[in-house]
């Protein structure tokens, strides 16, 4: 099977870029973040905040995210309804570098990460892929961006949706998330020393997509 491992930082256009190239190569896209995600908003919904002041243990044994493909698309489900929608909030996304950072939390989810890996070929995004879930994966890519850059997409997106949201919060949830996420004890957010490194801050989106492809075709043709 092949796998193809991108990380890097919040905002970058690792989901968007990844599920496009997914469906070009016709392999299974798997958003890492979006299972992060669920199980912050497990938290959120129980009623705390990012300090995470409880049992996790005894919260994560009475939850059960899972991701199912509809019509080629990764909807996320947890403890049975989907929140694919409700896990793209600023809050989650701060819910999610919180729970990231728990071993529990790790543990809990690495299992299903790495057998989606071994049964499929597919395109995987996330902090750590490169790194810790898929440390032997056939091409590793570090996607990145300005912080304003990231920034803007963020807020076009949520404002898209009709949210009201300020441009500052959202860059400065941005910065806040990427250091949290890259001095992090358990799985830091870093680029593997075999990731080729790519930066989407100019250029279209159609640009971004094929700098992605061309970057695994030419691997896969050198293996």
């Amino acid at each position: 099977m092949i796998s193809v491992a991108i990380d890097g930082p919040a905002g970058a256009g690792k989901s968007t870029i990844a599920k496009a190239v997914s469906k070009k190569l016709g392999y299974i896209y798997v958003d890492t973040g979006a299972l992060y995600r669920a199980v912050g908003l497990k938290f959120a919904n129980a009623g705390f905040d990012t300090e995470l002041n409880c049992n996790i243990e005894n919260i994560l044994s009475d939850t059960n995210v899972t991701i199912k493909f509809v019509n080629g698309e990764q909807r996320v489900f947890l403890d049975g309804k989907d929140v694919s929608d409700l896990i793209r909030t600023p809050n989650a996304s701060m819910m999610a570098s919180a729970v990231s950072a728990k071993p529990p939390v790790r543990a809990f989810l690495l299992d299903m990460q790495r057998k989606l890996a071994m049964d499929n070929n597919v395109i995987m995004d996330g902090r750590d892929i490169g790194t810790v879930v898929l440390p032997n994966a056939t091409v590793k890519i570090f996607l990145t961006a300005s912080a304003n850059e990231r920034a803007r997409r963020r807020y076009k997106e949520l404002t898209e949706r009709g949210e009201k949201v300020d441009f500052n919060e959202v860059l400065k949830d941005i910065e806040t998330r990427d250091y949290n996420d890259s001095h992090r004890d358990i799985a830091p957010l870093k680029q593997a020393d075999d990731a080729i490194f790519a930066d989407t801050t100019e250029g279209s989106f159609e640009d971004s997509v094929n700098l992605v492809l061309d970057i695994i075709n030419k691997r896969l043709e050198n293996k």
